[in-house]
């Protein structure tokens, strides 16, 4: 049996979209829960790590009842001409997001943190106004922290299984990822296709690891 390369193309495809946007989305919601002195922040950043903690299968059936055709965010896509996005690429994407949002936000906010107020006040001292401040100080020197989160979200979507499958289900060329089709292969007891897949995982998770490691003790030099 030929080897399929189109659950790993879709598995990258859908990792380097999902980061993307989780790199928009999170880095504003990142610095929000670095900056804010709003009592019920914490309570937003304990929501933001609610899927480090919940069963991925628990975080899809919800997904898979909020976005389908009765729930609230099924009838607003539906409304606004897109259909329902379970079992589409948009709704993996949609359900990446939410299950790996605290692996970006977390390290980008304690990258915010641990930079401390000095920078930005003396920034300010040289007129310097919030946007500028925010793109010219906080960014350059949370460098790290979006580093860390972009490959940590890129890794962990890529290692995702129970929210894709439920929320995306196991529709070739569309839905079906590479965890999925690993799943698919050892049902069907196609060992030689699941070693070959389960293999490049955990190259590829060790090659995450040392990079992460590397990365680190790389920018503790810079920053020695």
């Amino acid at each position: 049996m030929p080897f399929d390369w189109q659950p790993v193309w879709l598995t990258l495809k859908l990792a380097t979209v999902t980061t993307l946007v989780l790199l928009l989305l999170g880095t504003p919601l990142a610095w929000w829960l670095a900056r804010s002195r709003a009592w019920w922040k914490e309570a937003v950043g304990s929501l933001v790590a609610l899927p480090l903690v919940l069963p991925p299968t628990v975080l899809g059936f919800y997904l898979l009842l909020l976005l389908g055709p009765e729930g609230p965010g099924g009838r607003l896509s539906q409304a606004l001409g897109l259909g329902t996005l379970p079992f589409t690429f948009a709704g993996l994407v949609v359900g990446s997001v939410v299950y790996s949002l605290p692996f970006v936000v977390q390290p980008i906010r304690n990258a915010f943190e641990a930079m401390g107020e000095r920078p930005l006040e003396v920034a300010a001292t040289l007129r310097a106004g919030p946007l500028d401040r925010f793109l010219g100080v906080a960014l350059p020197l949370a460098r790290p922290g979006f580093l860390t989160g972009a490959v940590l979200g890129f890794a962990h979507t890529v290692g995702e299984f129970g929210v894709v499958l439920m929320i995306g289900g196991n529709i070739p060329g569309e839905t079906k990822v590479l965890s999925v089709a690993i799943y698919d292969h050892v049902e069907a007891l196609e060992w030689p296709q699941a070693h070959w897949y389960a293999g490049g995982m955990v190259l590829f998770s060790f090659a995450v690891v040392l990079a992460m490691y590397l990365l680190e003790r790389r920018l503790r030099r810079v920053g020695s």
